[in-house]
């Protein structure tokens, strides 16, 4: 009988039953494409997944990998496109050294490193950051710390904005979400979660995103009535959410 080593974590039986989780390798387009394939017995059909993790599968329990690669061969020049895409728009790597590109409010800023221990602040086209023995890891702590404040209270002043207009009681509450797929959240509860990732962008985005969620507050769908109500707190608001789709992943430095 096998037992778990001292201080292993296992997943309970009944999970590691219901779904498995592998890598595979398939050429397509003539490239050499590497993905996630998700199997799991509640699942029915095959999907196709491509964002900034990559290509990812989710396949039912039997599927067979023929069919698995029939079904990217199928959308391979699609598959191919998106993952150029997000290519494209993948956040690039970062060493926290004088001179980076930081943005703010749609407007960029360099690094500088300062010998003072604690500052963080702005100063014309720089954002000062003290490094006094805190290193690469200290300088991106301090960094993401001051941008999280930044984002929190532009956001909970721009929800207010948008709520006032909306005559909506009581105030929402304003979290900041790390989320990887979306933008914003409402919840039933009233509480709107904002990605903190959105400060870096021009207010007349963060202000798309903001109305689109303080709207959910009176609509809790997508229906028509919805949209009418984002419109009555932002008329271009089909602009300004294809700008952020089109062009969103430029200011994303961080």
């Amino acid at each position: 009988m096998n037992r778990a080593k001292p201080g292993q974590l296992d997943l309970p039986l009944r999970f590691r039953q219901e779904q498995a989780i592998g890598r595979a390798h398939l050429a397509l387009e003539g490239r050499l494409v590497s993905y996630t394939i998700k199997r799991s017995l509640r699942r029915r059909a095959i999907s196709i997944l491509v964002d900034e993790e990559g290509l990812r599968v989710g396949a039912p329990w039997d599927a067979t990998q023929t069919a698995i690669e029939r079904l990217l061969r199928k959308h391979a020049e699609w598959v191919v496109r998106k993952l150029e895409e997000w290519q494209v728009r993948r956040t690039p790597a970062r060493h926290w050294i004088d001179g980076e590109p930081l943005m703010l409010l749609g407007e960029s800023f360099a690094l500088k490193l300062v010998p003072d221990a604690s500052v963080v602040r702005l100063h014309g086209a720089e954002l000062l950051v003290g490094i006094a023995e805190c290193g690469a890891v200290g300088v991106s702590r301090h960094v993401h710390e001051w941008v999280h404040a930044q984002a929190l209270a532009c956001f909970k002043e721009r929800v207010e904005h948008y709520r006032r207009l909306l005559r909506v009681h009581p105030a929402p509450e304003v979290h900041l979400s790390s989320a990887r797929t979306r933008w914003g959240s409402c919840h039933s509860s009233g509480r709107i979660h904002l990605n903190w990732r959105l400060i870096q962008m021009p207010v007349h985005l963060i202000d798309y995103v903001v109305a689109h969620e303080v709207a959910h507050l009176l609509e809790m769908n997508h229906s028509q009535r919805f949209w009418r109500t984002v419109g009555s707190l932002v008329p271009d608001y089909a602009a300004r959410r294809k700008a952020l789709r089109r062009d969103g992943h430029q200011y994303l430095l961080i």
